[in-house]
């Protein structure tokens, strides 16, 4: 029988009047039950994190250390239990879901790390003649109730990126995880509680849209944190009023393989970049442009590799591939790819339903730029392939997508790396690597449609934070 996972309102588990059953998108098989809170629940949420404000500011920096480095050791303790249910949970294959949450353990780390270092500095105030005598410092001090919403592809390690730092910044959180993944994030409610958070300081409640909503317009959360697609998240900022706001949004990553690269390991890695969780990633390889003195080489070499993945089942160790996250999700790939067919794409690999919301991993060549599986972010196991004779003809196509979260240059050449980082319109570039490479202590986020501020503990607590002056006039 699968778990139950009560929902988390101030430090408390609690069950409402309605169940939620999470589906496994791969068999349709009960993954979990949880229970929908409802305004009532919500109000109580807001005003729980309203109380713990002062609370959470008075805890000192070893205190909030030390709570989520205790939630760290738990998530490790307890690593398998959360995978499995991670891969039940979002279909995602099994090996994926230990690396993820493997990646939990090192963010909640690295957030209690930077709990310990949040600082300020001492600015000269004598630049000019009525600064003499003056001296100032500056600290950081907590923001306040933080408004979360996670989405459904990584549901445990992208809701660590806005629990941890929240924490570690000394801010109480109300979360609203995805309703197709919400068990992920309630291991978290729950072993952040065990680990001596203040209770009244967190709450994770899955909730229908509207309920959700109030996180974005109510008054009392000075910041909101959103993950998911750009037009929801540019919808959310227009209307959440003075609070600030960080947006980790869509992508549509682009990778440019020079004739310098390593054919053989710039292929392993697109094989990668592309295909893992079914593609259901914002940094997942979308467009491949290859210098043309390579480009059967490489095509050719992919298309093998991808076509040795095995697609299946979730809890099998040796699947690579598992479902999307529902079947309407591959009839939506299915049609855009019959789109671009249509338009003059040649599939190389793939291009097919399987059954349900297993899709066939997917090359395309010869794509039309306006076709929506080049110019939108496909989120599906698929890759569109392109050649280029001029590197800075690749760069000026990267660089027309409405998004710019990552992208990836396979070169040795130093001069192209520099120009690349010169041109390219992305939160991040990664050389010698696909875009979809992440460690989580970096600052990652994007520019253009693809969101606003950065995440990784240090960033996001600087973001969950605000700048403080003091200046003393020695008299």
């Amino acid at each position: 029988m699968p778990r139950e996972f009560p929902f988390y309102l101030a430090g408390q588990p609690c069950r409402s009047r309605r169940t939620l059953d999470v589906a496994n998108p791969y068999d349709g098989g009960l993954a979990g039950r949880t229970w929908l809170a409802g305004p009532e629940d919500f109000e109580r949420a807001a005003e729980a994190a309203v109380a713990a404000a002062r609370p959470m500011r008075e805890l000192t920096a070893y205190e909030r250390g030390a709570i989520l480095a205790t939630a760290s050791a738990a998530i490790r303790s307890r690593r398998e239990e959360i995978a499995e249910t991670l891969a039940r949970e979002a279909g995602k294959p099994i090996r994926d879901a230990l690396v993820e949450a493997d990646r939990a353990v090192m963010t909640f780390f690295v957030a209690s790390e930077e709990a310990r270092r949040i600082g300020g500095e001492v600015i000269p105030m004598d630049l000019a003649a009525h600064g003499k005598g003056r001296i100032a410092i500056t600290r950081r001090v907590p923001v306040g109730p933080v408004a979360a919403i996670s989405p459904f592809n990584f549901p445990l390690n992208l809701t660590a990126h806005k629990l941890a730092p929240a924490v570690a910044a000394g801010n109480p959180v109300v979360l609203k995880p995805a309703t197709k993944t919400p068990l992920s994030a309630l291991y978290l409610a729950e072993i952040l509680v065990q680990s001596g958070l203040p209770p009244q300081a967190i709450s994770v409640l899955p909730m229908e849209r509207e309920t959700g909503d109030r996180l974005v317009t109510d008054e009392r959360f000075r910041l909101l944190t959103f993950t998911g697609s750009s037009a929801v998240g540019w919808g959310m900022k227009a209307r959440a009023g003075k609070k600030k706001v960080i947006l980790e949004l869509g992508g549509n990553a682009g990778v440019v393989v020079d004739a310098s690269a390593d054919l053989e390991f710039a292929a392993k890695r697109v094989a990668v970049g592309g295909f893992g969780y079914s593609g259901q990633s914002c940094i997942s390889v979308q467009r491949v442009y290859v210098h043309e003195s390579g480009f059967e080489t490489f095509a050719s070499r992919l298309t093998a590799l991808v076509e040795g993945l095995k697609v299946g089942d979730p809890l099998d160790p040796a699947t690579d591939l598992g479902p999307m996250i529902e079947a309407g999700e591959a009839e939506r790939v299915d049609a855009w790819i019959a789109e671009a067919r249509k338009a003059g794409a040649r599939v190389l690999t793939g291009g097919r339903r399987l059954r349900g919301a297993l899709y066939a991993p997917t090359i395309l060549t010869e794509v039309p730029a306006d076709a929506r599986v080049c110019a939108q972010e496909a989120f599906a196991p698929l890759v569109v392939l392109s050649r280029f004779t001029r590197f800075d003809d690749a760069l000026t196509e990267v660089n027309r997508s409405t998004y710019g979260l990552q992208a990836g240059i396979f070169t040795t050449n130093l001069e192209h790396t520099l120009r690349a980082f010169d041109t390219l319109e992305v939160g991040g570039i990664i050389v010698n690597d696909v875009p979809t490479w992440r460690i989580d202590h970096m600052p990652y986020g994007g520019v253009k449609d693809s969101g606003l501020g950065r995440e990784g503990p240090r960033y996001t607590i600087e973001e969950m934070t605000e700048l403080r002056l003091l200046v003393m006039n020695r008299i």
